[in-house]
């Protein structure tokens, strides 16, 4: 069991390169998330250029947008945290990432499929 971080002292050492790497992994993975939502808004606010585009268009569009810069942000911190960890020798920080993010896709999913369903006409 390690000490609390109070305990020790505060030297950093560098961690095991393969940690390391695996940890730019996984900031690269997120990173691939938040250009996947990106592109998702992309091709939106391709259709919205039109004068026919629809406002739940524009707003999911402008929502996968936001969700890219929040997954994105997310990602470099987590990156920073998980790597100061490791150089002080701590335990890893808790991560809600993945919960949040997969609820607030599966959410926008559901909304995507309550309008194509309901709504198909008007959108």
């Amino acid at each position: 069991m390690r000490e609390p971080q109070d305990a020790r002292n505060a030297e950093e050492a560098d961690p095991d390169y393969r940690f390391t790497l695996a940890n730019e992994r996984t900031f690269l993975a997120w990173i691939r998330t938040a250009l996947g939502l990106l592109a998702g808004a992309v091709a939106l606010v391709h259709v919205a250029a039109s004068n026919e585009a629809t406002t739940t268009q524009r707003t999911l569009g402008v929502a996968l947008t936001a969700a890219a810069l929040l997954v994105a942000l997310w990602a470099a911190r987590r990156w920073a945290e998980v790597q100061q960890s490791m150089r002080c020798g701590a335990d890893l920080p808790a991560n809600r990432g993945p919960m949040v993010l997969s609820l607030a896709v599966a959410a926008l999913a559901g909304v995507v499929a309550i309008l194509l369903i309901f709504f198909r006409d008007q959108i």
